[in-house]
């Protein structure tokens, strides 16, 4: 290959890697969070801050999280009433304690820790090489001004098509 084309491929991976930097950061980052559920009261401990939830609404459903959510009930709802219908219907032939030992209990699997614990890791990894690619892109003389600009849109066109 050319040094010339070389120097081309360079500078588009350099430009690209700017733009996309802050997204690349937020998305490390919140995935981080969510592969812990700390953006779930499960994970939590309880109810978790707002910037939290604001954040893994973000990741997951790419908009902001709703104040009143409108749509059809969650699941877990769902499936209560439905079985309640089903105890209304068939109430003759079964006990009251016959509904307890239907619920099966989930198979043992191997432990999700091991998994968890390497997805952070390499959100860590990505958050570290991103930052230092934004900070070789910002200390090169030639390139800072165009940089400065593309890290800039970065950030700043995704926060604008989020509220479109």
């Amino acid at each position: 290959m050319k040094a010339t084309t070389q120097r081309t491929l360079r500078q588009y991976h350099h430009y690209i890697g700017v733009f996309l930097a802050p997204a690349i950061l937020f998305f490390a980052i919140s995935g981080a969070f969510q592969t812990f559920r700390l953006t779930e009261e499960k994970g939590w401990g309880s109810t978790p801050p707002s910037w939290l939830v604001w954040v893994a609404a973000v990741h997951k459903d790419q908009a902001p999280p709703h104040e009143n959510p409108v749509g059809p009930k969650p699941a877990a709802a769902a499936d209560h009433h439905d079985g309640d219908d089903a105890d209304h219907h068939d109430a003759d032939h079964h006990d009251d304690a016959a509904p307890a030992a239907e619920a099966p209990q989930p198979a043992k699997g191997p432990s999700p820790l091991p998994l968890k614990i390497f997805v952070v890791l390499m959100a860590i990894g990505l958050i570290t090489s991103t930052l230092l690619g934004v900070t070789i892109a910002l200390n090169n003389r030639a390139t800072r001004r165009v940089s400065i600009l593309m890290l800039v849109a970065g950030a700043v066109l995704p926060c604008v098509l989020l509220w479109l």
